[in-house]
């Protein structure tokens, strides 16, 4: 089965050509701040999963703290992110300690304004619906904006290709 699989995926008409646009959208390392975005959405996509499939995993079956289960869905989350970002989105660097400093301090902003973000949607706002699902998902999407804008000119600013 995995002969067919394989043998498929290197048919000619599955993979387009390397000057295509679905090379420069998905394959190739680039410095265009838009495709570099289209990307970050997708693995912010992916790691928010990973970071809101903690959360509701701690607060639904262990009936942890929101603050608690957002900590633990946080680590797994940007652990998703920085990995899949130096594979996809920006040049890692040669000083890999420095950059995942950098990369955790940023992330640990975004952390904290999660944490501000989740207080003001639950406790103010009390928008609990879904075992406050729909305050975990508002504070998602803002904190994503944070979350590219300090990693693409912080970060890896020196980086981009």
């Amino acid at each position: 089965m995995f002969d067919i699989i394989a043998s498929l995926l290197n048919r000619p008409a599955l993979i387009p050509e390397n000057n295509s646009w679905f090379s420069t959208l998905f394959l190739k390392k680039t410095s265009r701040i838009r495709i570099q975005l289209l990307r970050y959405l997708f693995v912010g996509g992916i790691a928010a999963l990973i970071d809101t499939g903690v959360f509701i995993f701690f607060t639904v079956r262990f009936d942890s703290h929101y603050l608690i289960a957002q900590t633990f869905g946080f680590i797994a989350g940007i652990t998703a992110n920085y990995l899949l970002s130096i594979a996809w989105i920006f040049k890692q660097s040669r000083q890999i300690l420095p950059e995942v400093g950098l990369f955790l301090i940023t992330g640990i902003i975004g952390l904290f304004l999660s944490y501000l973000l989740l207080f003001i949607f639950i406790d103010i706002l009390h928008i609990t619906a879904f075992e406050n699902i729909a305050a975990k998902i508002l504070t998602i999407a803002l904190v994503l904006i944070w979350n590219f804008t300090s990693r693409k000119f912080f970060v890896f600013k020196q980086q981009n290709i």
